[in-house]
């Protein structure tokens, strides 16, 4: 972060200094208390389920200086009205210091975190970059990424979430970015929007703030992303497999533990990517992060060079790991909707090849009135794929085995379960040495905990 004194603080966000001393100097600003630091700024947010005032001792215990805060707290603290956009007026004013660092933002219905961690792969060797830790992408998250440049970085990449219309208008308003990708349209988020059109408008907020001279990177395979193009004045730069796009894969081919090889062309060069994440759907991923590479200034025989050996850093997206019994976990469970669920399954299924498979289901959140059909279909999908063993977990994921007897299903193939752990019973009672293991479901339901338990008691 770019030091600060808490008069110039309160001078960009118009509050008021209350128990301290203005001089006091700030290094650096977080949200949560246990993240705080010596010379912290704690943004003290009163939310749905906490408020975050009711943290500050702790956040001073751990070395904040001060609070942005919406009242007094009894030690240094910076009012104002509301804290969280307060603190997108101290990020807004941050990036109008940094004129030299370059920014680019994306956002999509699925896979934002993975293709913003491949990008900032790339960036890294030309220069110093920053990037959301694990999916810092809200009116929060953003903020508090941008606050921590510095004078000397070069390259920032921006996550942007979205729960409605203007959202996205808000958080490109902080951020000012030069490049930007609509990754991709998919149903997340249909419970609070109603459409899959209704989405893209949303998302497509991302285009319009791009000043001529920027770059819109949007994905030629989706027709919905496609539809936003009109929205900017920036230059159009198109990625995915289509023969018209910009920057384009083609010979897509899946080893024994799902991991894709491609190759990508772009004008007239051409080059063969292996890439170290399961999942064929991590192709458009790397091509998003290609296309807005390549709109960087970065050249392709730099970008292969770091998609080749990209590991994953973000947690429970895809995460392959084998125990010593030959057993392989695939922990995808950090976020889920039809689109993300459909690719995990068939990258299960052309992981199992003489291996017994497993998938572990749970709901997936936010998709409105669709959800009984989407669960429904999923579970129909695994049964085409000729997933062996399906394991729906909580009553919101029950259609999904329902949609799978329905399609064919017989015996224990397909089972339901209450929790997380009697999913984890069954699976410690039944599993077998090579069998394969996929967990899925929205954040919010808590799967993550069957993987890590399956993997906590590995022999």
């Amino acid at each position: 972060m770019i030091p600060m004194t808490l008069a110039e603080i309160a001078g960009v966000v118009g509050g008021r200094i209350a128990d301290g001393d203005a001089d006091i100097v700030v290094t650096s600003a977080v949200a949560d208390s246990r993240d705080a630091v010596p010379g912290s700024m704690f943004v003290a947010i009163d939310g749905q389920r906490v408020d975050g005032h009711d943290f500050v001792d702790d956040a001073r215990a751990r070395g904040a200086v001060v609070t942005l805060s919406s009242r007094a707290v009894g030690s240094p603290a910076v009012v104002v009205d509301d804290p969280v956009r307060a603190l997108g007026t101290l990020a807004g004013y941050v990036i109008r210091r940094l004129p030299e660092t370059l920014v680019l933002g994306l956002t999509g219905s699925s896979g934002k975190t993975t293709t913003k961690d491949m990008l900032a792969a790339i960036l890294a060797p030309h220069g110093e970059t920053v990037a959301p830790r694990n999916s810092f992408n809200s009116e929060v998250g953003l903020p508090l990424t941008v606050l921590s440049c510095t004078t000397t970085t070069r390259y920032l990449v921006l996550e942007m979430g979205m729960r409605g219309i203007g959202h996205i208008s808000y958080l490109c308003e902080i951020s000012h970015p030069r490049i930007t990708g609509l990754i991709n349209v998919g149903s997340a988020h249909l419970e609070l929007l109603g459409s899959r059109e209704a989405i893209a408008e949303a998302k497509g907020e991302i285009v319009e703030g791009l000043p001529e001279d920027g770059v819109a990177v949007l994905h030629a395979d989706n027709p919905l992303v496609m539809a936003q193009a009109p929205r900017t004045r920036a230059r159009v730069l198109t990625f995915g497999e289509a023969a018209d796009a910009h920057v384009r894969a083609s010979d897509v081919t899946l080893d024994a533990l799902a991991r894709p090889a491609y190759s990508v062309h772009v004008g007239g060069e051409s080059a063969r990517i292996q890439l170290a994440m399961a999942g064929e759907h991590q192709v458009a991923n790397a091509l998003a992060a290609t296309a807005m590479a390549l709109a960087a200034g970065i050249d392709l025989e730099d970008i292969v060079e770091s998609l080749a050996t990209y590991e994953p850093v973000s947690k429970w997206r895809m995460e392959v790991h084998e125990r010593s019994d030959g057993i392989i976990v695939v922990n995808d469970a950090y976020n889920a909707n039809p689109e993300s669920t459909r690719a995990a399954l068939k990258a299960l299924a052309a992981m199992g090849q003489g291996r017994r498979t497993w998938a572990v289901v749970g709901e997936m959140r936010e998709i409105g009135d669709t959800s009984v059909d989407e669960h429904d279909a999923i579970g129909r999908l695994a049964v085409r794929l000729d997933i062996n063993r399906l394991v729906a977990v909580g009553e919101g994921a029950r259609p999904v085995h329902l949609g799978a007897s329905q399609e064919g299903s017989w015996g224990n193939e397909s089972t339901w379960v209450p929790d997380a752990d009697t999913a984890l019973r069954l699976l410690r009672e039944e599993l077998r040495p090579g069998d394969v293991v996929l967990v899925k479901a929205s954040r919010s339901i808590g799967l993550d905990a069957v993987a890590t338990g399956l993997l906590s008691e590995a022999p």
